[in-house]
């Protein structure tokens, strides 16, 4: 199925130091609902305009979110507990997030171990279900099946919407890698 992606009512950002300084304001007067940023990945980095994007957010009344890139062949507590340093959710705030799109090496069965690990843990700290986020083609091949009781967040770059192989239902599509917006270089 195609969908007009102009008809969805709600829309929103993934950022990280890589769109460097934004201007949330001038996002904010532009249907931005919501923005996820990156905070953390593997077991020490933490992404240098996380802070300034979180406040930038809060500022402005853009619901926001935080996610963490996950390193396969790193402690999954190690990361979970890099991540729960940095963030501090409030009420309002969207649940976390967990980014998973390489293997690093690692095994099928290895890796959704350590995401169980990982995911439970920050659920725990947050009293929330963290959402899962991958693309399409990984989550066919190596999620699906293993992760039925979360929020999945799906990569597909296209206008035909996500089709997962185990049928489950996804609540957020990025339909896009790229895009214009007043605020982002």
């Amino acid at each position: 199925n195609t969908y007009r992606l102009s008809s969805y009512q709600v829309h929103g950002v993934d950022v990280s130091h890589y769109q460097s300084s934004i201007n949330w304001e001038s996002i904010a007067d532009q249907s931005v609902h919501f923005a996820f940023l990156k905070a953390t990945e593997g077991e020490t980095y933490v992404d240098s305009f996380y802070c300034r994007n979180w406040e930038g957010t809060g500022e402005v009344g853009i619901k926001r979110g935080a996610y963490h890139f996950f390193r396969p062949q790193v402690s999954p507590i190690i990361q979970a507990n890099n991540f729960i340093e940095q963030v501090h959710l409030w009420e309002g705030d969207l649940p976390p997030v967990l980014d998973v799109e390489v293997l690093d090496g690692v095994s099928k069965a290895e890796l959704v171990v350590a995401l169980r690990i990982w995911l439970r843990h920050v659920e725990l700290h947050y009293n929330v279900k963290p959402i899962l986020y991958t693309y399409q083609k990984f989550y066919n091949k190596y999620l699906a099946g293993h992760f039925d009781e979360y929020p999945i967040w799906i990569a597909r770059y296209n206008s035909r919407k996500p089709t997962l192989a185990d049928r489950t239902d996804w609540q957020f599509w990025q339909y896009a890698s790229k895009g214009r917006l007043e605020g982002i270089k």
